[in-house]
């Protein structure tokens, strides 16, 4: 990320840029923890779409707090109700980890 615009900006960096790093670092804890430890994935979730790649990457929760501060509080709502229409009736745990394995 150094090397990017971004990376070079003054301030804390958030959000969709940390996401596919955010996303590789999950499953290589997941990998090396051989899903043995609860992790909360966190860094450029702003969809249903990207929280349950999260938790195929092997997160036990997500973390949300950019696109809440953005969009306001009921972003919760919109991700959990895209949540259960991408589940299709299969659990969060069902998911966990499907992705590093």
């Amino acid at each position: 990320l150094a090397a990017t615009p971004v990376g070079r900006e003054d301030g804390g960096l958030s959000g969709p840029p940390l996401r596919d790093l955010a996303l590789a670092t999950t499953r290589d804890i997941y990998r090396l923890t051989r899903g043995r430890i609860p992790i909360i994935g966190c860094g450029g979730i702003t969809s249903a779409e990207d929280a349950l790649a999260f938790a195929r990457a092997g997160a036990s929760f997500v973390q949300i707090y950019s696109s809440m501060t953005l969009d306001g509080p009921g972003k919760v709502r919109e991700i959990k109700d895209g949540l259960v229409d991408l589940l299709k009736g299969r659990r969060w745990a069902d998911v966990v980890g499907e992705d590093a394995k």
